[in-house]
Formats: C-alpha cells, structure tokens, sequence
C-alpha cells in the first residue's frame, strides 16, 4: 500500500520523535562525496547495497529510490548545499505506519578526508517508531558498510 507522508521541512532533522544518528570519517574529500550523494543518484546503487535503483525525478528536484524487499520511496530534495549538506523528505512510501521521514547527509572536512555523518528523521505510529529504534544496529552497519565502499570507490586510483 502506497502512503503520502506529512510534508516535513529540513528543521524536522532537529525535532523528530525518532532520530538515528551516524557518523564515520573517510579518506575522500567532502567535494567528491557530496557529487557521488547529490549529482550521481544512479550510481548510488554501486555502493549503497541495500538500494537497487535510484534516479532523479522532477528535473533533479526529487529522487525515486528502491531498497532491497521491496520498500520504495518518492523524496523531494530538501537542500543541497555544496560540499556541506544534501538532505531530502520522503513524500511517498510503502513502509507501514510511517508519517514522516527525513534524511540529512552532513559532510565536514577533517584531516585529508571527510567526517559524513548521517540522520534518519521520523514519525509514525508507535510500532513503526518501536522497530525503527529496534532497526538501528542494523541500519549502522547498512550506513558503515555504504559510507566504506563509497570511499574506495573514490579514492581507489
């Protein structure tokens, strides 16, 4: 079943009910890491396992993306602010219970690389609230694994 989500603004990152917070450094710069996020929405299926296809709709205002089992998302590009912060609303779901949902790639220089951190924003009902806290560990690691294949990705010559 198709569900429309409230249509949140980028200020829901910092109000949510639930909000899953992850962070790594990587060896890019934050140049190339926002490209790779923002402007190559294809390609994020080359280093982001659990997404299957991903391309820009609206002239490049939104994103259609698919995630293994089969949850599809329809996103409204929220901003993006080269090389510091791309982040997008879910509009459209088939994730039971979900209300709102937000998610915010934040990119800050450190060293020779780059710190990326990522936001998970969300609203639901309380089981869906209940299984996404229960989702973190996992979602980490989905995050861990995605963040290190996109470096080598990058930075392999």
């Amino acid at each position: 079943m198709v569900r429309r989500l409230r249509p949140v603004g980028l200020g829901f990152v910092g109000t949510a009910p639930v909000r899953l917070v992850f962070a790594r450094e990587i060896s890019a710069a934050p140049d190339p890491v926002f490209r790779a996020l923002a402007e190559d929405v294809p390609g994020w299926t080359a280093w982001f396992s659990a997404v299957t296809s991903a391309r820009p709709i609206g002239e490049g205002a939104g994103r259609e993306v698919r995630l293994r089992g089969g949850t599809r998302f329809v996103e409204t590009i929220l901003t993006a602010r080269r090389p510091e912060v791309y982040a997008y609303r879910v509009d459209v779901t088939n994730v039971p219970g979900a209300r709102a949902l937000v998610e915010e790639w934040r990119l800050t220089p450190a060293g020779a690389g780059t710190r990326v951190q990522w936001t998970w924003a969300a609203d639901g009902t309380a089981p869906f609230r209940f299984v996404l806290n229960r989702a973190r560990p996992g979602l980490g690691r989905a995050f861990r694994a995605a963040v290190t294949s996109l470096d080598r990705r990058l930075t392999r010559p």
